[in-house]
């Protein structure tokens, strides 16, 4: 029994060991960073365009609707092609199940398309 602790207390201390390393370099990072404040510092930056107008600005929803179409077909990517590297070996039943998981995913890309989900401009 005490081996068996020995393990989980090997793997404590590796925790701890990288939460204390993590917070000593952020303890350091913030006692030797330079500390001059100007107006500048504080102004909204990015891609090396100066800021013009307000910094809120509205998307429309389409845009994260298709994102999260292409993060769901990506994530079924990965899951065919393991299936696909074992197909030979787990049989009909599987491949069915396949077809309808792949059914289902072109009912959901048929019923996007037919709403207009997928057309950038309207």
């Amino acid at each position: 029994m005490a081996a068996y602790l020995d393990d989980y207390l090997a793997v404590g201390v590796i925790i701890v060991a990288g939460f204390v390393l993590a917070g000593g370099m952020l303890g350091v990072n913030r006692l030797m960073r330079p500390r001059v404040a100007a107006r500048e510092k504080l102004l909204t930056y990015e891609s090396g365009v100066d800021p013009v107008g307000e910094g809120w600005s509205q998307s429309t929803v389409r845009y994260y609707v298709y994102a999260f179409l292409y993060v769901i077909f990506a994530v079924d990517a990965v899951f065919l092609f393991p299936w696909a590297v074992v197909l030979e070996d787990i049989g009909r039943a599987a491949a069915v199940e396949m077809g309808i998981f792949i059914g289902i995913l072109v009912v959901g890309l048929v019923y996007a398309w037919r709403k207009g989900v997928l057309s950038w401009t309207s």
